[in-house]
């Protein structure tokens, strides 16, 4: 039996079955996902830990190893990678694949609660574990700068306002801010002025910290109503600071504009990102596992 003959005797259905056969393929042509690589799952999660004012070497001792000690104990480990620098510990911990990623985050999990206690007692926050993708790269990275407003005011409105919304959009997994001008006052404190005043630093962070707190004040109770006691001590602004009493000397108030200079500024002056020779803030927009990267960006 011929194979042709059958399409050369039926030109016309052989024609209609060639359009068929063409609209078929420009129409799941469009439905293909676009993407650089294939999608892969990666048992691959990145600790994070974050111990402001620490040196690498008190990174590394107090922070990283302790955290190593208990993740190389856990079963499926392939590869443990870590990175210490200045207020900051990062650890890598690659899986077999034949572990779920479910499974190997409550390990992580775990691995962390026992190491608590080896921590330094006085670390800010807990670490923080992420699930990481070597594939998923950036799909879109914005640059955002102003001539009128400082970089702080600037990220602040794209981290409560610009990143908030483009969270929202269809295709959009994860979205990272980076720049390190994250809005903060700084204390600088004037040794010679403290130590005149027989204070010390610890004098003045215990002062800032007392004067400086959200938390409940309880509550007035009588026979037929109760109510809360609402008040937010949190101070924002530097001027707030500069009144702060800090102490008593020779009857009269010493103030912690006396003994520092307070100002609005970044919380870390020593981070930063360019948009050419231009400082900027860079927020990088990740895709969802198996969303159109076309589409992604376009959404933006």
């Amino acid at each position: 039996m011929n194979l042709s003959r059958q399409f050369i005797v039926r030109p016309v259905a052989t024609s209609l079955l060639t359009a068929a056969i063409v609209l078929a393929g420009i129409v799941a042509y469009r439905l293909l996902p676009v993407a650089a690589l294939p999608q892969v799952d990666y048992p691959t999660i990145q600790i994070a830990t974050f111990y402001p004012g620490a040196s690498p070497d008190v990174m590394a001792s107090g922070v990283t190893a302790p955290l190593e000690r208990q993740f190389g104990q856990l079963p499926g480990l392939k590869q443990m990678t870590s990175i210490s620098s200045s207020g900051s510990s990062i650890v890598t911990l690659q899986f077999d694949l034949a572990l779920s990623i479910d499974v190997a985050e409550q390990q992580v999990q775990a691995a962390i609660n026992a190491a608590a206690t080896f921590l330094p007692l006085d670390l800010p926050n807990p670490p923080v574990y992420s699930k990481v993708n070597p594939a998923d790269a950036p799909v879109l990275t914005l640059a955002l700068t102003s001539q009128s407003l400082p970089l702080t005011v600037v990220q602040d409105l794209a981290d409560t306002r610009l990143v908030q919304k483009i969270a929202q959009l269809p295709g959009v997994g994860l979205m990272t801010l980076s720049g390190g001008q994250k809005p903060a006052v700084r204390i600088q404190v004037n040794p010679a002025r403290l130590a005149a005043n027989g204070l010390t630093m610890d004098d003045v962070r215990a002062a800032v910290a007392a004067a400086n707190v959200n938390q409940a004040k309880g509550s007035l109770d009588g026979p037929f109503q109760s109510f809360t006691i609402a008040a937010n001590d949190q101070i924002l602004q530097s001027k707030q600071y500069k009144a702060l009493v800090i102490a008593y000397r020779n009857n009269a108030p010493l103030l912690l504009s006396d003994v520092a200079d307070v100002i609005d500024g970044a919380e870390n002056i020593r981070q930063a990102a360019w948009m050419g020779d231009q400082p900027a803030i860079i927020v990088n927009i990740q895709r969802q596992p198996g969303a159109n990267l076309i589409e992604v960006v376009d959404r933006r």
